[in-house]
């Protein structure tokens, strides 16, 4: 389901009606402009989202149809939305000398350290299973069936911010997108929620979403740790350190 952003991305950057392509320029593809930059980090977002994470991943829990659904329907608007907003002439034109702007680097900085963080908590995730495939790999298979009747293998993660919360990996991918909106386009007015709804952008709306989609799920998952583990840590937030 997350290769269907990136896909859909590709061709609305190169292919939008708003995309230089469509009047016949050449496409903003040279690294010398910003505009490729952004669709670069995006693009290795999701090449380790969708092809190098299922890759290393051991094994995962099931997951409801309607999820995977729910994620294509969102990655569909999603891909589209930002591929056709960074080749836009609005997009264009703002990032047109980005480079010499302290916001942008800043951003992308940000981007960067949400990036390596989502990877360093979401391998601190993957060696609890792994640990748990090496001990299923010493068992005898009656041994493996037993522990498969008690379902999935759960343990609470330690280090970095899992010391402070629950979803360090929902907390540094919104740090990874909230950096790339602010280094690809202007902030939106916060003066009504008319104003704000008329000039958010793209790049914005989709970190306001993956927010509002992700706290749930991550207020649920932190009430499961608590309900699965007596010596849950109390003082782990949910998802934001200290305060949420």
């Amino acid at each position: 389901m997350e290769l269907v952003s990136p896909s859909a991305f590709i061709y609305t950057y190169l292919r939008s009606p708003l995309s230089p392509l469509t009047f016949g320029a050449s496409p903003p593809l040279s690294i010398e402009n910003p505009t490729a930059a952004l669709a670069g980090l995006f693009l290795i977002h999701y090449a380790n989202r969708a092809v190098l994470s299922p890759l290393r991943t051991p094994s995962r829990s099931k997951s409801h149809v309607i999820v995977v659904l729910a994620g294509i329907v969102f990655n569909v608007v999603n891909g589209p939305l930002l591929g056709a907003y960074l080749s836009s002439p609005e997009g264009l034109s703002y990032l047109t000398g980005a480079y010499q702007r302290p916001r942008f680097w800043f951003g992308v900085l940000m981007w960067a350290a949400g990036f390596v963080g989502n990877i360093i908590h979401d391998e601190i995730l993957l060696n609890i299973r792994r640990k748990k495939q090496a001990e299923d790999a010493k068992n005898s298979p009656e041994q493996i069936t037993q522990e498969k009747k008690k379902g999935e293998h759960y343990a609470i993660p330690h280090g970095l911010l899992y010391e402070y919360i629950s979803y360090p990996n929902y907390f540094c991918e919104w740090i990874e997108w909230l950096g790339f909106a602010l280094a690809a386009s202007p902030l939106p007015s916060f003066e009504s929620w008319g104003a704000f709804l008329t000039t958010i952008t793209p790049p914005f709306l989709f970190f306001v979403a993956e927010v509002f989609t992700m706290v749930p799920r991550a207020v649920r998952g932190h009430q499961w740790y608590h309900s699965k583990f007596p010596d849950y840590p109390k003082k782990r937030k949910a998802v934001v350190p200290f305060i949420f």
